[in-house]
């Protein structure tokens, strides 16, 4: 999300597991975003300030500029949330 920044438009992918107990640790200034592989999961976050809705800024999940490779596909309206 920071213009300015050599990793602009740059991406990487992680698989999460609730066999494997990792997490993942997003920095300020991150975008990010997921897709549930399996029925049940549950996301949590750990936030460093309060969330404030005016903050948020946001990328298209399908921006053909960063050509995200969904694991599943297609990707279908119902499991976008309504600010996607």
């Amino acid at each position: 999300m920071r213009r300015d920044q050599p990793t602009f438009g740059r991406w990487q992918a992680f698989e999460l597991d609730a066999t494997g107990q990792r997490q993942l640790y997003i920095p300020t200034g991150f975008a990010h975003g997921y897709q549930a592989l399996t029925d049940g999961c549950e996301v949590t976050y750990l936030m460093g300030a309060p969330y404030e809705p005016t903050l948020a800024r946001g990328v298209r999940w399908d921006d053909p500029a960063l050509a995200l490779p969904w694991p599943v596909r297609p990707v279908r309206p119902e499991w976008l949330s309504p600010r996607d």
